[in-house]
């Protein structure tokens, strides 16, 4: 039985159950949301868990109002809550009549803009929290290397070799385009979405080039840019906007773009082990984008951007918060 791995959010998902009715955990699929959550609700007595992906547990939503009027008091947990995005109009209305904080703990590997309901349904009433693969700090038996290579996700870097790891996010990655995404309602043929995720692995942390990518993928600015949206609302890829700064130097004005787990790049890559790393083009942006990720995560409460002038002068990464700022290169 592999050992449970103390996850930084822990904390802040208690803290959201006293303040919330509703808390939700969003993050890509597999990377530990459903176990993190199952820690958290084994501390409440009687809590519910409900797997959406398990017709069981699906059935037994077909009556919201009498399911939770029997589970009266307790702390019930939906995984996989965005296969189910109606089901927010309906909550709202026995969330109000309770009328407690920690009612609801919910799980979506969508961003909130993909379960749009949540939002328009129970505004003022669910905190938000994303999840990550692992940070470093929270894995400190592990070489930054190893980590590096891998990715944070934890099936990839608790696997028993690098090869299996490998294997591991091979079929993670065929798993989101064939399955994953046509469960959210997207009709995009997989070798498409597969090429454009290709394509922006070989370009991580570089200036988004729309028209350059919607050209080499033979689709028009706008249907790219919804791809990209796409991707980057189920967390697989960061748009990091440019600083807006009042100085007379012109700036660069599109986002760089990083794929956000450096294991599924080195995948879409085929970068199977260190040497193969060492000896690829990518790996001084695979570095950038590793630790854009891990510092970006780290401090939620600040506000990313890059710092980039037309004549070349730039900053890897500026931290906003109030009138804070702080600059990484």
């Amino acid at each position: 039985m592999t050992k449970y791995i103390q996850r930084n959010l822990e904390t802040n998902i208690n803290e959201f159950l006293t303040i919330f009715p509703v808390t939700a955990i969003l993050g890509p699929r597999q990377c530990g949301k459903s176990t993190l959550a199952r820690k958290i609700v084994a501390s409440f007595p009687d809590a519910v868990f409900l797997d959406l992906e398990d017709a069981t547990d699906r059935q037994k939503l077909s009556d919201p109002k009498l399911f939770f009027e029997i589970n009266r008091g307790k702390l019930v947990c939906i995984d996989e809550i965005q296969l189910t995005p109606n089901i927010f109009t309906v909550l709202r209305r026995i969330i109000d009549e309770r009328g407690e904080n920690g009612q609801l703990l919910v799980l979506g590997s969508a961003s909130r803009d993909l379960i749009r309901q949540s939002s328009e349904s129970l505004a003022g009433r669910i905190g938000y929290l994303e999840l990550t693969p692992f940070l470093v700090p929270e894995v400190p038996q592990y070489e930054i290397s190893d980590i590096w290579l891998r990715g944070g996700f934890p099936r990839s870097l608790l696997a028993s070799s690098e090869r299996a790891s490998f294997i591991w996010r091979t079929n993670f990655i065929q798993t989101y385009l064939e399955r994953d995404i046509p469960s959210l309602g997207f009709a995009i043929p997989a070798q498409t979405l597969k090429r454009l995720w290709t394509m922006i692995a070989h370009s991580s942390g570089s200036i988004l080039n729309s028209s350059k990518l919607g050209s080499s993928l033979g689709v028009s600015h706008t249907t790219l840019r919804k791809y990209i949206d796409l991707l980057s609302q189920t967390f697989m890829v960061r748009l990091l906007e440019p600083l807006e700064a009042n100085v007379k130097k012109r700036l660069v004005k599109s986002p760089k773009i990083y794929i956000r787990d450096s294991g599924i790049l080195h995948t879409l890559l085929d970068i199977e082990n260190r040497n193969d790393l060492l000896g690829n083009p990518i790996f001084g942006n695979s570095w950038e984008s590793f630790v854009v990720e891990q510092i970006i995560t780290k401090f939620p409460d600040w506000k990313p951007t890059f710092y980039r002038t037309a004549a070349g002068s730039e900053m890897d990464l500026v931290l906003s918060r109030g009138n804070r700022r702080i600059g990484i290169e």
